[in-house]
């Protein structure tokens, strides 16, 4: 059996991480299968998923973003089909298909010519003119699909017309989480963990915490964590903003990090405050494996994640105001949410775990196969508990 497994990433961000977790689980489920792996370039991935595959190919993929969609259209209109040919003969040669994140469209193209093969997992929520154009990508490909939120699966509206299923991202966390060591006496330890862009909010976090009162922002230590894609203005704006807000003392701007469990570890509270809808929110997840609460925007997959009140908190996404009036209420009142950090892991343990999306995604792989799924999860199942 071979299956081909295509990403359109390199790095190690959260989609990366779970295209590692999806192998891991496909190897599980076939151990005897010949896997190639598909990439558009080296990275940091690669280290992780040599454990995990039979060959890693390095090769042009057609990827929608959308700082990149008017050259595509364009300049790199030309090249599509000789994506589309590479794409086909790949699937051709293929049992399965297994394409990660709906924007590598050369694949989705050319999978309408090898129907049956092609199973796509969605892990993001476009917008506007974007959306509309990976929905038509995603019916004309004829893939199965798997949605990882019920968010995700509204925003794309494709359930009546695709054979689809919702399954949450499996997260390999700590087998405990860690103890909760803030009672007020000591600055809150607030993380941010992530690709800096327009969609994760750095800047609202940094806005809000230069709105706290001055005696709040003594008692924060504050680190955002991530790098820009190929974009090192918006990482220097993002520098000379915490500067202009005389927080230098407070935030410290780090760069992205392979593995982010020690940041885990310092941390008390983690903040994910997006300002459009996640499609689940990996680092929120995370956080709660570690027992970190997370104080994430009421928006997209998150709302599906933390239970405000009991694991942890929301507020309106895109408001700088509502983020702070939130994080001093944390600072000033850390009785209030003694309990959260025990509730979120018991909500990662029960929801958010490597065997739930385990089952998930095997039935989906089988199911396309052909074959029994019973067995194909009975095995990815052992070999994980193992």
């Amino acid at each position: 059996m071979r299956i081909t497994c295509v990403h359109q990433g390199y790095e190690l961000y959260g989609s990366d991480r779970s295209f590692v977790e999806s192998v891991g689980i496909i190897r599980a489920a076939y151990p005897h299968a010949q896997i190639d792996l598909v990439l558009p370039r080296h990275g940091p991935i690669v280290a992780p998923l040599s454990e995990l595959a039979t060959r890693i190919d390095i090769e042009p993929l057609w990827i929608l973003r959308r700082r990149d969609l008017p050259r595509l259209m364009t300049l790199g209109l030309p090249g599509l089909p000789v994506a589309m040919l590479r794409a086909w003969k790949r699937m051709r040669s293929s049992d399965l298909v297994y394409v990660n994140t709906s924007v590598v469209a050369d694949y989705l193209l050319a999978a309408r010519f090898c129907p049956g093969r092609a199973l796509l997992h969605v892990h993001e929520i476009p917008q506007g003119t974007t959306l509309t154009v990976l929905r038509t990508l995603i019916r004309w490909s004829g893939a199965d699909v798997i949605f990882n939120s019920r968010a995700t699966a509204a925003a794309f509206g494709l359930t009546d017309t695709t054979s689809s299923r919702v399954v949450y991202n499996g997260i390999a966390g700590p087998a405990v989480a860690e103890p909760k060591t803030y009672d007020g006496r000591r600055p809150l330890r607030l993380l941010m963990l992530g690709r800096i862009s327009r969609i994760k909010g750095q800047e609202v976090l940094v806005d809000a915490i230069r709105r706290l009162p001055g005696s709040i922002r003594q008692r924060l230590s504050v680190r955002i964590v991530g790098s820009a894609f190929e974009d090192t203005e918006r990482e220097a704006a993002l520098a000379a903003a915490i500067v202009e807000a005389g927080l230098s003392d407070t935030v410290t701007l780090s760069p992205f990090v392979d593995d982010p469990s020690d940041l885990y570890r310092w941390a008390d509270v983690v903040v994910v405050p997006s300002r459009l809808p996640e499609s689940l929110g990996r680092v929120a997840i995370e956080a709660m494996s570690y027992g970190r609460p997370a104080l994430v925007s009421r928006i997209g997959g998150l709302t599906e994640i933390v239970v405000p009140g009991r694991t942890g908190w929301s507020v309106a996404p895109d408001d700088a105001a509502a983020l702070s009036v939130q994080i001093e209420r944390i600072v000033l009142n850390p009785k209030a949410w003694a309990a959260f950090p025990a509730a979120a892991r018991a909500r990662y343990d029960a929801l958010f775990d490597e065997r739930a999306a385990a089952e998930g995604i095997t039935a989906m792989i089988s199911a396309r196969l052909g074959g029994s799924s019973r067995s194909a999860v009975a095995e990815s199942l052992a070999t994980i508990e193992s």
